[in-house]
């Protein structure tokens, strides 16, 4: 049995998806009332949850490592664990007693939901003050939304909190190092992937702000240009290696320097996504069932269906659909994507394929470097129609490889068994004839309209309008003009496009 030791004013920091030093509000305050210990649970179910990847992992890892080394600059350790956070709470108050318990407030999927659940239950068992401190623009039990963006700006606009200098506890429990996987995970032990960490972070923020990010705002739309003039700060967003807030207010100071007009229209277009960004994660916190129900619950009654086939071909780029198949490939390839061609991927497989947005939604958040439930089930439910406020967009995917790939280099990077196709034909699958490239899933324009007719069946039903504006009062946004976003009007007031279709909120 461990001897106890004296050490009441111990201050336990949990990191969870906030991995950093700078702009952090519970480990700041957390230095300010005695010796701090920094923790990190490696949780292996977590880590086993079909929304979870080893990409994930990989980019947590490198973020994990440079947060070890920025603490080692003060002569301070990460104490990382393995296995349930209960467990290593329990050991943690045999070895020290009572301690406070500090943590960002965090709106993740819903096993982490109830995972907390847990911990407080755990925290009141044991008399532990647990303070949780937020760390972007959600609003925790908000009780509407009319206000939001006020409290919005106010946390944005507020000074960033500095690296606290911290003092560690006088004995310290056996440090373990960072694994190369989570227990019982098979992941592989390397995959080519954007590095994580804050030396990274700064990196990638210092690069769009001063060079990369000039031709943002029309660059974005294509896969061709997306990947180098977009942002590509949405993983270090999730991860937490930079707040919010801090790329908020050096977004601003970028565009109080800009120089020519282009540049700050595309600095003011990234900078309402950073809005947006929180808007989204909002919904997620005020109703955590959105990852499995459908927001409108009449969309319940859809008779999607899964189809493993359709699921795996989809999944694998294989639909014989080549812009489709080149944008699910170069995801698969690279853990990114931007927003315009994940949103098209989510229609193909939502209204083409009929396939339960539930499902494919998982096979994308696995896909994406940068998943952030909070954004992904929200983003994954608007463009596969199931909100009932926002518009319904069934997207061509023909039209959109003409408009964003005209002369077809995408196409023939990612899908090379077409290299040779002639380019008419790469626009028009029912012209191909390849022996290494399968035939089309469906007929696009008769699976769209059969799409359409069983969505319209739904917003005909007679409670349609009641329960949209109810969906409304709890998750719409509010700001009906500006740059962040605009409502407009529909079946009523309240089954409206609450926000711009096309936001990047992936960048």
């Amino acid at each position: 049995m461990s001897c106890m030791i004296n050490s009441s004013q111990l201050q336990l920091v949990w990191l969870k998806r906030d991995l950093r030093l700078a702009d952090h509000p519970a480990l700041h305050e957390a230095a300010n009332q005695g010796p701090v210990l920094v923790l990190f649970v490696i949780e292996p179910e977590y880590w086993r949850l079909p929304d979870h990847s080893a990409r994930h992992w990989h980019f947590c890892r490198d973020s994990l490592l440079d947060l070890q080394s920025s603490l080692a600059q003060q002569h301070h350790s990460l104490l990382i664990r393995q296995g349930s956070v209960n467990d290593v709470l329990t050991e943690l108050y045999r070895l020290y007693g009572r301690f406070t318990l500090w943590s960002s407030e965090e709106t993740g999927n819903d096993w982490t939901y109830r995972r907390d659940l847990k911990i407080d239950a755990w925290c009141r068992s044991h008399h532990i003050d647990w303070q949780q401190r937020p760390q972007n623009g959600v609003i925790r039990r908000l009780r509407n939304r009319d206000h939001w963006t006020d409290h919005w700006q106010r946390r944005m606009q507020a000074q960033p909190l500095p690296i606290p200098q911290l003092r560690s506890p006088s004995r310290l429990p056996p440090l373990m190092s960072i694994p190369e996987v989570p227990d019982g995970c098979d992941f592989p032990a390397f995959m080519p992937q954007q590095p994580g960490g804050r030396t990274a972070a700064l990196r990638c923020l210092n690069t769009f702000l001063t060079e990369r990010g000039r031709d943002y705002r029309f660059a974005m739309s294509s896969p061709n240009t997306a990947y180098a003039a977009c942002s590509r700060l949405s993983p270090h967003l999730c991860w937490g290696t930079l707040s919010v807030r801090e790329v908020y207010q050096a977004a601003n100071k970028a565009l109080e320097d800009a120089e020519t007009t282009g540049w700050k229209r595309s600095l003011r277009s990234f900078i309402s996504r950073l809005y947006w960004h929180c808007h989204f994660m909002q919904k997620l916190e005020d109703r955590p069932s959105l990852e499995w129900e459908p927001i409108h619950p009449l969309f319940s009654d859809l008779d999607r269906h899964l189809d493993k086939e359709r699921l795996e071909r989809w999944s694998h780029g294989l639909t014989g659909w080549p812009f489709v198949d080149a944008c699910m490939r170069a995801l698969n390839a690279r853990g990114w994507i931007n927003f315009r061609m994940r949103a098209m991927l989510t229609s193909v497989a939502s209204y083409h394929l009929w396939l339960p947005w539930q499902t494919s939604g998982q096979v994308l958040a696995r896909a994406f470097i940068d998943y952030e439930p909070g954004i992904h089930w929200p983003q994954i439910q608007m463009q596969s129609g199931t909100t009932g406020i926002n518009a319904i967009r069934i997207y061509n995917p023909l039209k959109q490889g003409l408009d964003l790939d005209s002369d077809g280099h995408f196409i023939r990077r990612w899908v090379p068994e077409l290299a040779s196709a002639p380019l008419s034909a790469l626009h028009e699958p029912r012209m191909l004839r390849h022996p290494d490239y399968p035939r089309p899933m469906a007929d696009l324009t008769i699976a769209a309209r059969l799409a359409r007719e069983k969505m319209a069946a739904i917003h005909h039903h007679p409670r349609f309008d009641e329960l949209s504006r109810a969906v409304y009062q709890q998750l719409g946004s509010r700001k009906r003009n500006g740059r962040a976003g605009r409502r407009s009007r529909r079946h009523s007031d309240y089954a409206a496009t609450t926000s711009t279709p096309q936001l990047s909120l992936w960048n």
